[in-house]
């Protein structure tokens, strides 16, 4: 039987283009204007899932995401490094979702989908920094959960056995599948696509990217269609999709930058360096 793996993967917007429009009067962040990208965590958190499939050989990875229809473009770039797949779940009702109304959405969505053996996500997205959606989907599903994994050691026996980096240290944890995994960006970098692969899947469409392209969507020249779901196919209780279900509320957004008061240039003397650290000392930088 396969084992089967589900990353959860997000289209964030560029936060290193943060300006004035990035956010909407109602507090949530305006997508159209920021460049979009693939969150950098969960590109690390796809990569050990590609690393168990290679691995274990029997296994299948399918990417889940959440968005607006050019939200498919998370599922191609993974099928383009190596996964079999994914879903998108889209549509309005999802719309201003904060990270409880996500991580409900998701879990319906898992549940939909069947048979999970294993959950892995990103530790945090870029747009949020809140590293809340990955053990709040656990907390839903009733599964238990690593965080700020580093790499995934060994899985066999019904177990998985994972590395973790923590502020002080690392340690390696054991726990039984099925298990929801948190990736730290201080895991293995993503594999760069595959070219034959990117080749087999670069005509892969939603229906809602079929629909609006210029050529007929039901024409066999689009080789794979990423599934799409909407709320009608999951179980849900509408008070707790998107604004509806999001207590958290942006009141302001503002730009920040750092410029520094004073400045002080060393050179490589021992005097210097000796005078630098009883500074550093001194103001508890370190010590």
């Amino acid at each position: 039987m396969s084992f089967n793996i589900v990353v959860l993967a997000k289209q964030v917007p560029d936060t290193r283009n943060v300006g004035k429009d990035a956010m909407k009067a109602d507090g949530t962040v305006n997508r159209a204007a920021l460049p979009a990208i693939y969150n950098p965590e969960d590109l690390n958190a796809l990569e050990q899932a590609l690393r168990l499939k290679s691995k274990i050989g029997d296994a299948t990875v399918q990417v889940l995401t959440m968005g607006p229809a050019r939200a498919a473009e998370i599922i191609r770039e993974s099928m383009y490094r190596g996964a079999d797949g994914g879903f998108l779940l889209s549509g309005r009702e999802f719309a201003g979702s904060d990270t409880l109304a996500t991580s409900y959405a998701l879990a319906a969505a898992i549940r939909r989908i069947g048979k999970v053996d294993l959950i892995i996500s990103g530790r945090q997205a870029i747009d949020g920094d809140t590293a809340q959606v990955g053990p709040q989907v656990a907390e839903k599903l009733g599964l238990p959960q690593i965080t700020y994994a580093e790499e995934i050691l060994d899985l066999s026996n019904g177990t998985i056995t994972v590395r973790r980096r923590l502020e002080r240290g690392v340690e390696v944890v054991k726990g039984p599948l099925p298990m929801v995994v948190t990736v730290n960006g201080s895991a293995a970098p993503c594999r760069p696509r595959h070219a034959k692969l990117t080749l087999k899947y670069k005509n892969a469409m939603s229906v809602s990217e079929q629909q609006a392209s210029s050529t007929d969507y039901t024409d066999t020249y689009h080789t794979f269609t990423i599934p799409e779901w909407g709320v009608a196919d999951i179980e849900h209780e509408a008070q707790w999709l998107g604004l509806s279900g999001s207590p958290t509320k942006v009141k302001q957004i503002e730009s920040v930058v750092f410029t520094a008061k004073e400045s002080k240039q060393l050179t490589a003397a021992d005097t210097d360096i000796e005078e630098l650290i009883k500074e550093l000392i001194a103001n508890h930088t370190i010590g």
